[in-house]
């Protein structure tokens, strides 16, 4: 089964697809950065560009890896990922306290969804 990866870069491609299988990491990409709001929006929101791009929708991800920078900001976090998941649809899911590559940075996200039509 080929891998398929989605403008790939010496280092990283922005989805890599497997077997139905599509993983990919989401930081901020918003200006200003923000609070933890506007972060985890801006992050919901590139993820779900990507998910469209695979023809997958926020029903069909299977698991997510959350990096938080603070604990304090899981509150914040929870509302905002109840709201954007359907339903019956959360994913299973860790967080994890880091420290990420740009200070700046308050969240990143790995998902990893099922691509392709339904």
């Amino acid at each position: 089964m080929p891998i398929n990866r989605i403008n790939p870069t010496k280092r990283w491609s922005d989805v890599t697809l497997y077997n139905g299988i599509a993983h990919f990491v989401e930081v901020p990409e918003c200006e200003p950065l923000g609070d933890i709001r506007c972060q985890v929006q801006a992050v919901m929101a590139q993820a779900e560009q990507k998910l469209t791009m695979i023809e997958s929708d926020r029903s069909r991800v299977l698991s997510v890896t959350i990096y938080l920078t603070d604990f304090a900001n899981a509150a914040a976090l929870n509302e905002i990922w109840d709201a954007w998941f359907p339903e019956g649809c959360a994913p299973s899911r860790v967080c994890i306290k880091a420290e990420l590559a740009d200070p700046a940075y308050l969240v990143e996200m790995a998902f990893v969804a099922a691509a392709g039509p339904n």
